[in-house]
């Protein structure tokens, strides 16, 4: 049978020096509670419960359908903690990992093995545990001579001697639940803090002649606990490093890891370079054979094949394939570009459809707007889609051209395959193929600057 698993998550974080609960603060662009209720996902848990303290209304308004939420009213410790999923739990017939929210880089792989080898070696608890060059602050594990759990003492309450063993308690527990709840009962707060702590449970068992094991983890990155901004940073590495690495493994190239930020969840297709300073955020998917940077920031956006994006922001947009966009493009939400269009240097494109074959080369504002195919932008034409109250729509039609520094002032239409000359401010429709016109006649004064000269 699938374990359980409770989720602590009731504290404060007062070292994250932030009105935002710690499990809430963000990790390559979740939260790191999501990434330990992901882990869980992937450990075989089907029945998730969550304890929540400090912003318990933030923190169960992520967590959402995603597991139980249960109120720890006061922070008494993590025994007290453990103990408020009793009446989710209590009647459970199988086994529960408990696990800290604050722990991220924690793997589904790694609590899949705890269960595991908890389930065959029969014992009434399994911790994992790990060995630290450093284990400063950490709940020192101490054995028996047959190599079971003999107790766990916490930093504050250790001796000297005992305050010399490198393995550590993660915090991470696989339990039976038959027992469990009426051993978490008998535990008192007589140690350093006041607290009720979850580790005095070994010797609980272990005094009723229950086994207590231990699964030890390699990788000691991976419980990690996250208490100050220093931490979150470090952590942050690590889980990029990962996806990046993951990336590169499907066919990805990378060229310089170390400064190239990709959030959990992003796609990227095979034979797509990424090149430094790039951001690829939320759910954005990038196809096969695209060049993507240097410095861009793509977030929420379907991204075709064989695209060029450099030193550009693009948000919530789609992009089909071909495409040419930047340098120094803005393409802002509700923006879909079709296949071969081209967006150069200092555009900006706001809640429009740019038709295959278009071209925006430069210095052009386009929002709320519709242009068809094959369509050519002169350099500084700025769609006018906004009268200080409302926002109008304009159009353009297959195969038109608009002359360099156009005003066009919605709504409008300009008709297939029309020319709007250079310098118009264009206030009504152009018919198609049409040639608009909306400037002031030009008027030379002869010799007037010679004349200017002679009066100073």
């Amino acid at each position: 049978m699938e374990p359980a698993a409770v989720i602590l998550a009731a504290g404060k974080g007062t070292r994250m020096k932030s009105n935002l609960p710690k499990v809430i603060h963000p990790l390559c662009g979740r939260p790191m509670l999501g990434h330990v209720l992901s882990s869980v996902a992937e450990a075989g848990v089907t029945k998730t419960v969550v304890v929540v303290g400090f912003g318990s209304d933030q923190v169960a308004d992520f967590v959402g359908n995603e597991a139980k939420v249960v109120i720890q009213n006061e922070q008494l410790g993590t025994a007290h903690a453990l103990l408020q999923a009793e009446q989710e739990l209590r009647e459970y017939p199988g086994n529960l990992l408990v696990v800290c929210g604050d722990t991220p880089l924690l793997r589904g792989e790694t609590l899949a093995k705890l269960a595991q080898e908890h389930s065959e070696s029969g014992a009434a608890a399994t911790l994992l545990t790990t060995e630290m060059a450093n284990p400063t602050g950490y709940g020192r594990v101490l054995r028996t001579e047959t190599g079971d759990v003999s107790r766990i003492v916490e930093q504050k309450d250790a001796s000297p001697e005992e305050l010399t063993v490198k393995e550590i308690n993660t915090g991470v527990y696989c339990f039976k639940v038959p027992g469990l709840f009426s051993a978490l009962k008998e535990i008192s707060p007589a140690n350093a803090q006041g607290e009720f702590y979850l580790t005095d449970i070994v010797q609980i068992f272990i005094k009723k002649g229950l086994k207590v094991k231990a699964v030890t983890l390699e990788d000691a990155q991976e419980v990690q606990g996250i208490n100050d901004r220093i931490q979150l940073a470090q952590a942050e590495a690590v889980m990029r490093q990962r996806i990046l690495e993951g990336l590169m493994v499907q066919g990805v190239t990378i060229m310089d890891p170390g400064n190239t930020y990709v959030e959990l969840g992003v796609k990227v297709g095979a034979d797509t370079v990424i090149l430094p300073f790039t951001f690829l955020r939320g759910d954005t998917e990038i196809g096969n054979h695209c060049v993507i940077g240097p410095g861009c920031k793509i977030t929420n956006c379907m991204i075709g094949n064989n695209n060029e994006i450099q030193y550009s922001v693009l948000l919530d947009s789609q992009i089909g394939n071909d495409a040419v966009i930047g340098p120094y493009a803005y393409v802002r939400p509700g923006t879909v570009l079709a296949d071969k269009v081209k967006v150069g240097d200092f555009v900006e494109i706001k809640k429009s459809h740019i038709g295959r074959g278009s071209k925006i080369p430069h210095l052009s504002y386009v929002g709320d707007s519709t242009i068809g195919e094959s369509v050519n932008v002169g350099a500084g034409t700025i769609t006018c889609n906004y009268d200080g109250k409302n926002k109008y729509q304009t159009v353009i039609e297959d195969g038109a051209f608009i002359g360099s520094n156009t005003n066009l002032v919605a709504p409008v239409t300009v008709g297939r395959d029309a020319v709007i000359a250079a310098g118009s401010t264009i206030t009504k429709d152009v018919p198609t193929e049409a040639l608009g016109v909306a400037r002031g006649r030009q008027t030379n004064h002869t010799d007037w600057a010679k004349k200017q000269r002679k009066k100073s």
